[in-house]
């Protein structure tokens, strides 16, 4: 099944996104942001999981065009988005205690901001799927990458509604580990996009020497 360039390319857009939207990390916050009202949290996890979707896919249907409106290359957007994901995984990784306290929980609705954003639809999120657009070659690649945010934000709901339940059985350490494993994973696949531009740069180079 994910042995086609298609496949390939959903396993990882879907891995990607998952490893820095990070839902299990966004548990713990999205209890503390909704602790005021906690009968309304399964509204605000459905209100903010669809503005997360709605802007993700604002950027995937209009990536191209930034690309063009700005003369972006995807080499260029690569490197700067694979060393933005590696920033955020070694900072993941070098925190001993992250902040999951959201401060005095806000008596404001707080589904869109900051829930949807930049919780869940944050800059890391945004950079991997305008990266992930430069590279869907054709339809296929582009329904996969709607795919994987589709099933990413319906893994989001799913372990937002969950929240209160899976913060207490994982306890601190628990959410202190799969904050590791996301941040390594994040470093690793930042390294990897900046392989990839500069690779792509370096063929470019090697190409118009030859002419």
């Amino acid at each position: 099944m994910f042995s086609s360039p298609e496949g390939k390319f959903a396993l990882l857009a879907f891995s990607t996104l998952f490893s820095v939207i990070n839902p299990i990390e966004a548990a713990p916050i999205f209890v503390a942001l909704t602790s005021h009202e906690p009968d309304r949290r399964r509204t605000f996890a459905f209100k903010a999981c669809l503005a997360a979707a709605m802007i993700l896919a604002v950027f995937a249907a209009g990536g191209g065009a930034i690309f063009g409106f700005f003369g972006i290359t995807l080499p260029a957007f690569q490197i700067a988005g694979g060393i933005l994901f590696t920033i955020m995984g070694l900072k993941t990784l070098q925190e001993e205690d992250h902040e999951r306290n959201a401060g005095a929980a806000t008596r404001s609705d707080p589904s869109i901001v900051p829930i949807g954003m930049p919780l869940i639809a944050g800059p890391g999120a945004i950079s991997t799927v305008m990266v992930l657009v430069g590279q869907a070659r054709d339809g296929f690649h582009r329904a996969a990458l709607a795919l994987a945010i589709a099933v990413n934000i319906l893994l989001t709901l799913a372990i937002l509604l969950a929240a209160p339940w899976l913060v207490a059985r994982i306890g601190e350490n628990g959410q202190r580990i799969v904050s590791k494993i996301m941040g390594l994973i994040a470093a690793v696949i930042g390294v990897q996009f900046v392989l990839n531009g500069v690779e792509a740069v370096a063929l470019a180079i090697l190409r118009a020497s030859r002419t």
